[in-house]
């Protein structure tokens, strides 16, 4: 295996763990649906003139179409939903809770739609990996207020659901000579549902800052972008069950990363979820040796 291609799961959490730290400085500066639909569209554009300046060769409709498709579903719903909550109070810790539950939904629709074989060890791996989760964000759980009711929850279950649409929908459609031109096909269709979702319920106002500024292009760079360019191709090259699991590492990376810019507090049982979530992350991506001299 590359060694590009070896540490990019570990580059891929490093990034996403990260999206928390522009969402904590952007919310309190811009409404989640308009902040959406820009940042979307910004990296739609930056996208699409590296298709343009790279000469790629852009996907023909369908493959068009089924990227917009995997857009809407994988950015515009999922985070859509989870910036929506957050912003009218949920807990951010039942807010990652939730979707905390994404490798194992993710695995359970590959099966049924792909019919991608799940081993006894890969399931254990995704429910001990769950387990650490659990622990990860235990601190933050206890958290109630009004931000907990029906419509919260639900934005959050419509988010946990479209992202693992989105994922079996790419990993089924996935195609085309470049991914750059497929990434951009998907901010496009993500980019108009927020639009309208803005229209539809928001005033648009923003109210600019350094912090909303920074926001703006980490997440549109490092996430929209190199994040999300590292998890295509993680999906295109690996078994969903394999790349659904990494998740599972983010509460985790994201509490190290609290701690260390925001000082909030790091607990022992924290700890011990953090080394339960990554057994179980092994448990579900490491093949056995036994298979591995098998297949040589």
């Amino acid at each position: 295996m590359p060694a590009a291609t070896r540490f990019m799961p570990v580059l891929f959490v490093l990034l996403w763990a990260t999206g928390f730290i522009g969402a904590r400085y952007a919310m309190p500066w811009a409404e989640p649906f308009a902040f959406l639909a820009v940042r979307f569209a910004l990296a739609a554009l930056i996208l699409a003139g590296i298709v343009l300046a790279m000469g790629h060769k852009w996907p023909a409709r369908k493959q068009a179409m089924h990227a917009v498709i995997a857009g809407v579903l994988t950015h515009g719903l999922y985070l859509g939903g989870v910036f929506w909550s957050i912003h009218k109070g949920l807990p951010a810790g039942i807010s990652a809770l939730i979707a905390g539950l994404q490798p194992l939904v993710t695995v359970l629709l590959a099966a049924w739609l792909l019919g991608e074989r799940v081993t006894a060890r890969q399931m254990a791996g995704l429910a001990v990996g769950l387990v650490g989760v659990v622990l990860v964000l235990w601190p933050k759980l206890g958290v109630t207020g009004a931000g907990i009711n029906a419509a919260t929850l639900t934005a959050s279950l419509i988010a946990l659901i479209a992202i693992c649409a989105g994922t079996v929908w790419q990993k089924r459609h996935s195609g085309g000579d470049s991914l750059i031109a497929g990434a951009a096909w998907q901010y496009v269709g993500a980019s108009i549902v927020m639009a309208a979702a803005s229209l539809l319920t928001e005033t648009g106002e923003f109210t600019i800052t350094g912090e909303l500024i920074f926001a703006m292009v980490w997440l549109t760079l490092v996430l929209s972008i190199g994040a999300i360019f590292l998890l295509m191709v993680m999906i295109r090259q690996g078994e969903i069950s394999r790349v659904a699991s990494l998740f599972y590492l983010v509460p985790a990376v994201t509490a190290v990363i609290a701690w260390f810019l925001f000082g909030e507090s790091l607990t022992v049982v924290q700890l011990i979820g953090m080394g339960i979530a990554t057994l179980g992350v092994a448990l579900a991506t490491v093949q056995p040796a036994i298979r591995s001299r098998a297949s040589e």
